[in-house]
């Protein structure tokens, strides 16, 4: 095979073959159209890339086309992005390309083929039933009918089993280890006790249920014919004495089928809420241990998506869709052997629709796959749009867009509405083709059954009872198209939690804890190079120490890495080469909680949740008192306009703080880390937005608060770092050009010189 590396240099991608979902370091994820409903096709390709050097992991879906690809951080995101799309033209093009070995593994010519097996198998089975049928035309009528039904039997046997096996191996993530599980099983996961609790009383119910129609059937016997033979054993032998004790078994058996269905659904509910609870809990927990640099290349809309509908979904499920696959095979596992022993005439035809249904419904499964992807991809870009323009209210208005902002709705919103509409013809047209065949065996098994009846082959007391438990059987099929569709979008919404829960989350450091207390705050860099994906290094071979229990500013050009030496010290980031230290330790050593703890915070556009300013200001430090919260407003020059509204610290703020100014967030996120009191604190921009009076009061109260503790304040504007025991100037390429005091700097004539120059409205020297 053709090196993939070499191929790629020189391949004109096909993006409507292959297009990127999400780009991150180490970790890509495509929709690749030509894996749709293809599962040869995903396994040869997830074969060829993992062949590929610097790939470290493959994952390909043919439910969804999805394609996750693992690589090296340090290979480019073009490169890979050229390899998947090349070895998606290599799949494509034929065997000879493809092949992985010389072994007996599928072609591509194969699996560029949909797979025929689910086709196939069941057709010959029904065909090599009814042969056998007719090859025993000479035999007796029961050996016939009972030919018959084993292939109706050995068709659905093999519709179903091929179902289930697929779908553990479409589901299975190739890097995993052990015993494979259905997806369903994998949801369940430690509630299967009350599964089985609702199981058996649904089986219980429509054992009820089935009771009461054949009860139901007796009394209609004993109304024409006089009596009901199985009664008469009983002791009922005239007709009123039965017609009384049907009456009390009917009575009876409603009872027990109100109480079994009220008390399944309940557990059914209760199962499907647990299912939910625990999902959400559990995915919501690995979500806030992501690391940073993956969550924020995942839109936020999609991983709240997956957090509430996609989640729910799978509880959804549970909570209905289940419960009638399971009373549907009850209902096949009591009438099979009844219809043997009583009819066996008339069982071939009654449940000859099962295995046609049973095709059909899983045929329909394959075929509306991609449009559950596309409808549920359309779905999340709306949301994304939506809130995005909502979040950006007065950007909208402020440049009148608010009509091409209605017309980029409308259009997603189109798209939405025309991969729901797909969905719903298939859906549709799948509901009523079963209905079809449905009615179809009524009306067979009560012409075959009245002509046996007539004939005399059959006993009208035997068929009388049975003639309608079949019918409620298949009338129950007819929900059989609104389970698969519950079922296919259970396995998509599990697939899409699935993908959120492989993303990586933080490490912990190996090394020993860190007391915050004994943190003297001594920061030193050394040697440490680092770059955002695709970008030149932010910081090349910096070398830079901190002293402790100082006051360090930072300043410089815009992208000197400034931001981001606060990140990799915050372990936001880590640094590619070299080492960022605290108190001598390497920070990638220390556990993360341990060193978060350590350091206070501000970031330039500092987040507030929906809730008042007290529980904002107390964010973190959930003990602290009023008194401390008060004391550090007042630090934060926060106090005064805090004090005028009309519920002071009690006042909601909304959400993201929407009701208070950028200044004013400013400092309720300074006074947070006022009030965490830690040993470092980092202020990056954390008083940009406000006024200079302001922040006059504000530098004045911070040097009060810096005594014996190390701060590092990140500027753009001088005034605000003025008086910093250190100042600290970076120029572009993290490269440190000046260190010294205000006046020291400005005394050289420098970078800061021309800086504070300009920003005092002199000319630059």
């Amino acid at each position: 095979m053709p090196s993939l590396l070499g191929a790629a240099a020189g391949f004109r991608p096909v993006d409507s073959d292959a297009s990127p979902r999400s780009v991150i370091p180490g970790r890509q994820r495509w929709d690749v159209k030509l894996v749709l409903g293809r599962p040869r096709s995903a396994e040869v390709l997830a074969a060829v890339l993992r062949r590929v050097p610097g790939i470290t992991a493959v994952q390909v879906n043919p439910v969804t086309g999805g394609v996750l690809v693992r690589h090296d951080v340090r290979m480019p995101a073009a490169d890979i992005g050229r390899i998947v799309r090349r070895a998606v033209a290599l799949v494509a093009e034929g065997p000879a390309r493809t092949r992985p070995a010389a072994s007996a593994r599928p072609t591509a010519e194969a699996a560029a083929r949909p797979d025929r097996g689910l086709v196939v198998r069941p057709v010959l089975a029904v065909g090599g039933g009814v042969a056998a049928g007719i090859a025993l035309v000479r035999g007796s009528a029961v050996s016939k009918q009972l030919v018959a039904l084993g292939g109706v039997a050995a068709a659905t046997a093999a519709v179903v089993r091929k179902a289930w096996r697929r779908t553990v191996e479409t589901t299975r993530d190739p890097s995993a280890t052990g015993i494979a599980h259905h997806p369903l099983l994998e949801i369940v996961g430690p509630h299967r006790k009350r599964l089985y609790r609702a199981g058996a009383l649904s089986v219980a119910c429509q054992v009820s249920e089935m009771a009461l129609g054949t009860f139901l059937g007796w009394t209609g016997l004993v109304l024409i014919k006089g009596e009901a033979a199985p009664l008469v054993s009983l002791g009922l032998t005239t007709a009123s004495a039965q017609l009384w004790g049907l009456a009390g078994l009917v009575a009876a058996a409603c009872a027990a089928v109100a109480g079994l269905s009220y008390a399944s659904n309940l557990q059914w509910r209760g199962l499907g809420q647990d299912i939910e609870h625990d999902w959400r809990n559990r995915t919501f927990g690995h979500v806030q241990h992501l690391e940073l640099r993956h969550l924020e290349g995942e839109r936020t809309s999609r991983v709240a998506g997956a957090l509430t509908e996609d989640v729910g979904q799978l509880g959804t499920f549970f909570a209905g869709s289940a419960s009638d696959v399971l009373q549907l095979g009850t209902s096949l596992a009591l009438l099979v052997p009844a219809f043997l022993l009583l009819a066996p005439q008339i069982a071939w035809i009654a449940f000859l629709p099962i295995p046609v249904i049973a095709w059909l419904s899983l045929h329909y499964q394959d075929k509306v796959a991609a449009d559950y992807a596309a409808s549920g991809e359309n779905r999340a870009r709306l949301h994304s749009q939506l809130v995005n323009t909502l979040e950006a209210g007065a950007t909208v208005k402020s440049f009148c867009t608010e009509d091409y902002e209605a017309e980029r709705i409308d259009g997603l919103s189109d798209a939405v509405q025309e991969s729901n509409r797909q969905t719903a013809r298939s859906t549709i047209r799948h509901a009523e083709t079963v209905r079809a065949c449905t009615t179809a065996s009524m009306a067979g098994t009560l012409l075959i059954g009245g002509r046996a009846v007539l004939d005399g082959t059959l006993r009208f007391e035997v068929f009388s009872p049975l003639i309608g438990l079949p019918q409620m059987v298949l009338f129950r099929m007819n929900r059989i198209g609104g389970i698969v569709d519950q079922y296919q979008r259970t396995l998509a919404a599990y697939d899409r939690v699935q993908r959120l829960r492989a993303l990586p989350v933080e490490t912990e450091g190996t090394g020993g804890p860190l007391d915050a207390e004994k943190v003297r705050g001594e920061i030193v860099l050394d040697d440490v190079t680092f770059a955002y994906p695709g970008r030149p290094p932010v910081l090349d071979d910096l070398s830079l120490t901190i002293p402790a229990g100082r006051t360090t500013a930072i300043v410089g050009a815009t992208g000197s890495g400034k931001t981001t030496v606060a990140k990799l010290l915050m372990r936001f980031q880590d640094a590619e080469s070299g080492s960022v230290l605290l108190d001598g330790r390497d920070v990638r050593d220390l556990p993360r909680h341990d060193l978060r703890h350590a350091i206070g915070f501000v970031a330039q556009d500092p987040f507030l949740f929906d809730g008042s300013i007290a529980d904002n200001i107390r964010y973190g430090t959930f003990e602290a008192s009023d008194e401390a919260v008060l004391e550090a407003a007042a630090m934060a020059e926060a106090h005064t306009f805090i004090a005028t509204l009309p519920d002071g610290y009690d006042t909601l703020i909304g959400e993201r703080g929407a009701a208070l100014s950028g200044g004013q967030r400013q400092r309720i996120a300074l006074a947070r880390a006022i009030l965490k009191d830690a040993p470092v604190v980092i202020l990056d921009e954390a008083t940009s937005a406000v006024d200079n009076e302001t922040e006059a009061a504000i530098q004045r109260t911070l040097r009060v608060f810096a005594a014996d503790r190390t701060m590092v304040v990140i500027a753009h504007r001088l005034s605000t770092v003025r008086h910093a025991d250190r100042i600290v100037v970076m120029d572009k390429g993290g490269i440190v050009a000046e260190q010294g005091t205000h006046d020291e700097l400005v005394a050289r004539h420098g970078l800061y010189a021309s800086l504070w120059q300009l920003q005092a409205g002199e000319l630059a020297a």
